[in-house]
């Protein structure tokens, strides 16, 4: 997380609240990604939405699906983690289709 685009994630946040879902922006230390994540898994998070510089810069976002990434951590082989099928990037146009997408499977 990135502090000076933290009117980005605002934004982010407030329309998947107006679309009915639950969302919220992390405000630990931006500086540790890990920590991010870990917080996402206690608040049981199903996605968190990723957007780093590079992903701004070119309209994207990332969606992962915690529930199914920590499933496939269980018992994937480092290949199967590796190929990563609980992330996957969007435009940022879709965003909120694409986590209700993601909500509903």
């Amino acid at each position: 997380m990135d502090r000076d685009r933290m009117a980005d994630y605002m934004a982010m946040v407030g329309e998947l609240r107006s679309a009915g879902i639950r969302a919220e922006v992390y405000l630990g230390n931006p500086k540790n990604f890990g920590n991010q994540l870990k917080y996402a898994d206690r608040r049981k998070s199903p996605i968190a939405v990723i957007q780093g510089g590079n992903e701004a810069e070119k309209g994207m976002v990332i969606l992962k699906d915690l529930i199914l990434g920590a499933k496939i951590a269980e018992s994937a082989t480092l290949e199967e983690w590796k190929d990563r099928p609980a992330q996957l990037e969007i435009p940022r146009a879709d965003l909120v289709a694409a986590v209700r997408r993601m909500l509903a499977e």
